[in-house]
């Protein structure tokens, strides 16, 4: 049992509990390493404790508690939408705290000469928990045809720039149309649990380039496409989750 906020309470070797009481607002992570130890399985009844003023309202500990106590398993697709700094990405990470075995798909460029973007990264590091594997790739179908466990993708915007870079294309961006097909057919095929962040870029200013352009309505295509092909997708606005139907 969880002595108190914050606590993080250590199994005995080779036990399997009948019961876990935690603090999960606080410590969501702890159930996910505590599954992937084998401490905690499907038959332990696991209890949230210590609630307070860590989270907004008992509606948003209801949510919460869903992720992490709900089903674990795949094939489970969800598509979360936001601005720069809508806090999609700490959501996404949020909602599989609990799991015991995640894979952090990083599509982003790694940024060796940029600073700024490597203080970023770091950032994003340093909340996700220690035993998460991290994959830095663009190989996207490969991840979602051959994953078992979780999948978080950070991100499906970066992605698909990472591609057009890729086949030299941002003169002529449709030229990547059959990589977005492929992609869309391993987000259907899975047997994973996947979260994929992504950038809904329909509510800023039009793009001054062809190109800015020409990207804004492939992600934004892309996006209807994955949407549709998802068993959830959410808006996420100032840290707050708006659930599309």
């Amino acid at each position: 049992m969880a002595s108190g906020p914050g606590s993080r309470p250590e199994p005995l070797d080779g036990a399997a509990y009948d019961a876990a009481l935690l603090d999960l607002v606080g410590c969501p992570e702890h159930l996910g390493w505590l599954r992937r130890i084998g401490a905690v399985t499907q038959a332990t009844e696991v209890h949230a404790v210590h609630i307070d003023h860590r989270v907004s309202s008992p509606d948003e500990l209801e949510r919460r508690l869903r992720h992490w106590l709900g089903p674990q398993d795949g094939p489970h697709r969800l598509l979360l939408l936001g601005g720069a700094r809508s806090g999609k990405s700490a959501e996404a990470e949020l909602r599989l705290a609990a799991h015991p075995h995640v894979t952090y798909v990083a599509t982003g460029k790694t940024g060796a000469d940029d600073p700024e973007w490597n203080a970023r990264v770091e950032a994003h590091k340093k909340r996700r928990p220690s035993w998460w594997t991290t994959l830095e790739t663009t190989d996207l179908m490969r991840v979602l045809e051959t994953a078992e466990g979780a999948v978080l993708v950070d991100g499906i915007g970066t992605w698909l720039a990472a591609v057009i870079d890729e086949a030299g294309a941002w003169d002529a961006p449709d030229a990547v149309q059959p990589r977005l097909d492929e992609l869309v057919d391993a987000w259907r095929g899975t047997s994973a649990r996947v979260v994929a962040v992504t950038d809904e870029v329909g509510l800023s200013v039009v793009p001054a380039t062809s190109s800015g352009r020409a990207f804004r309505d492939l992600l934004g295509r892309l996006n209807q496409r994955l949407a549709a092909e998802s068993e959830e997708a959410a808006l996420v606005v100032a840290g707050r989750v708006l659930e599309l139907g």
